[in-house]
């Protein structure tokens, strides 16, 4: 998808776009007031005050038909710049523009305002010269916003659009948000009852649903055995932590705005803990360590609480209660890249599994200039960056570097997933930390025995198991692999008088060989149940009748699949086990 963001062409047509939306807006609410209209990265919103009226769908439509009409009066668009003075005699009955214009500082101020044909709106530009190119837009959903996102101000409404130079642009945009509607993990976790939120919960806090815990717990076995043979230890620690706890790390300074409020219990002051490292540093320091220890792996499924603003929380994707796949690496300096390298290795063995192929690798860097995000030590920083990209390059990998992107404590390298739709999300993660470890005085005895400051690689292989989890579900539209379904087998017998008692002999022989599986023996047309198990999308649906009966016989499909497979019972029973041990997806 384009970013209209940073596309030239596309970010003047969809401004001007604003405005032809503002401009039809004016024309059937004529008490409308108008707010700001910037472009975004998909297209461009209008902030609007329309007083008591409240936007139905069917008002976007006339919207955008009398959007349509002004675009064909082909009117020439023209730039106009005035004082701050004349801004203010000329807008004084829209008090939103009122307020832009008042906090211009300097009187002597120049103010652009673009006019087409009846409308004109302050604007810094540029714009298309002729609202006739303004031909390929669409209105696409409206919201509630409040006056400069206060929600002590004014609800207001915000209608969004899109506009492109092509009508098969525009289409191709059209059918691929259509194709989110039916990605949209959202959607699928309710109609396969994966997750739930609810308003007494709260925001951002989701409750995973038996299926969806069923999903979960998987993915946890799978990465635990993963970390296991790769000499990673676990842990258990606590959600919560002392203020004192993040002073010493730093996170306390640096990422207070995105913790919840500290509580006061006793005599001490608890916060829920937003990451896990200050806790491991802890485990590390619990006992001496010699160099002969070391890399030493901690891992931990781990629960976080980060404060997202409720209007950017979503399903499982965005959260603010989440679990960690976490880790910390204790490491010398002469094991960094070689532990660094074991770490993109098992990225890259996990993103072979999952059948994941579109990624890129993006070193995130500090801001020079941001001393107060970043601890300011420019040699710790120097010597960790110069590292990172020794290693990168030493394996061969592609990637682009982004400054201002890196952690307070040192730089990182993320990994920028490319779903099926929508735009791109970082998934695993490891940076590179010689800053937390002088901050809890963590050491070990070096050859020579004297005392040395061991560094950190901080790192998650899924992130966390949430946004995991709502990247498979909208790559696989919920039609999991069998070794993640939460119903892996459904068995029907084709007539419960004659068939049932062998399909209750199946279902029992799966379920001691630990299948998820379920025997639907409801009185129900056949066709009707093997329909309802595709749009369940379980993996497997065993069909049982009399030869299958009379010869021990197993006849199934695969999900999406009208073809029926028929194999001894034994046969099938190993073909499913070694399908689910191996991770592998459709196998006859």
């Amino acid at each position: 998808m384009i970013n209209i963001k940073e596309d030239k062409q596309l970010n003047i047509l969809n401004h001007s776009c604003a405005h032809l939306l503002a401009q039809a807006v004016k024309h059937l609410y004529p008490e409308a007031k108008f707010w700001v209209g910037p472009v975004i990265e998909e297209g461009f919103y209008y902030d609007i005050d329309l007083g008591d009226k409240t936007l139905t769908n069917e008002d976007l439509v006339k919207i955008e038909k009398e959007m349509k009409r002004c675009a064909k009066a082909d009117k020439r668009i023209y730039r106009e710049e005035i004082s701050k003075t004349e801004a203010l005699k000329r807008f004084k009955d829209d008090p939103y523009k009122i307020d832009l214009i008042s906090r211009m500082d300097d009187e002597n101020t120049v103010i652009s305002c673009y006019t087409q044909g009846d409308f004109t709106d302050l604007c810094r530009g540029p714009h298309v010269d002729t609202t006739k190119k303004m031909k390929y837009f669409k209105l696409i959903k409206f919201s509630g916003a409040y006056f400069k996102a206060d929600s002590k101000n004014k609800m207001l409404q915000r209608i969004y659009g899109v506009c492109f130079e092509t009508e098969e642009d525009l289409n191709n945009y059209l059918n691929e948000l259509e194709e989110r509607k039916q990605r949209d993990h959202r959607k699928i976790g309710k109609e396969q009852e994966l997750f739930m939120n609810h308003e007494l919960v709260g925001a951002g806090m989701p409750i995973w649903l038996p299926n969806g815990a069923l999903i979960r717990k998987e993915l946890e076995n799978y990465i635990y055995e993963k970390e296991r043979k790769l000499g990673y230890e676990h842990v258990y620690s606590p959600c919560v932590g002392t203020v004192d706890l993040y002073k010493t790390s730093g996170h306390w300074d640096h990422y207070k705005e995105n913790m919840f409020p500290s509580m006061k219990v006793d005599e001490e002051e608890f916060v829920l803990r937003p990451m896990n490292c200050p806790h491991h540093m802890l485990v590390y320091k619990n006992k001496l360590h010699s160099y002969r220890d070391l890399p030493i792996r901690i891992g931990e499924f781990a629960t976080d609480f980060r404060y997202e603003a409720s209007g950017a929380v979503k399903g499982l994707e965005r959260v603010r209660c989440m679990c960690q796949n976490d880790a910390h690496l204790f490491v010398t300096a002469e094991q960094i890249g070689e532990e660094f390298k074991k770490v993109v290795s098992l990225i890259l063995d996990v993103y072979k599994d999952f059948g994941i192929k579109e990624y890129k690798f993006r070193l995130s860097l500090r801001d020079k200039e941001d001393k107060e995000k970043y601890f300011d030590d420019d040699e710790m920083w120097n010597k960790a960056e110069d590292k990172l990209r020794e290693v990168l390059n030493e394996l061969k990998v592609d990637y682009f570097e982004a400054i201002g992107e890196a952690a307070f404590y040192g730089p990182k390298l993320d990994v920028e997933v490319k779903p099926a739709v929508g735009p791109e999300v970082t998934l695993s993660t490891c940076q590179l930390d010689f800053l937390l470890p002088r901050k809890f005085d963590l050491s070990y005895v070096d050859k020579n025995g004297e005392k040395k400051v061991p560094v950190v690689l901080h790192r998650a292989i899924f992130g966390t198991f949430d946004r995991f989890t709502a990247f498979l579900i909208e790559e696989t539209k919920g039609a999991f692999p069998t070794w993640l379904a939460p119903v892996q087998v459904n068995v029907i017998p084709v007539n419960n008088n004659y068939h049932l008692e062998y399909a209750n002999e199946i279902f029992n022989l799966l379920k001691e060989k630990n299948i998820r599986v379920q025997l639907d023996d409801r009185d129900e047309k056949l066709s009707y149940k093997i329909r309802e198990a595709q749009t369940k999308k379980i993996p497997i649906t065993l069909i049982l009748g009399d030869k299958e009966k009379q010869e021990n016989l197993i006849s199934y499909r695969r999900h999406g699949s009208d073809k029926t497979y028929c194999v001894e019972k034994n046969m099938f029973i190993e073909l499913l086990l070694n399908e689910i041990r191996d991770k592998r997806s459709k196998e006859n």
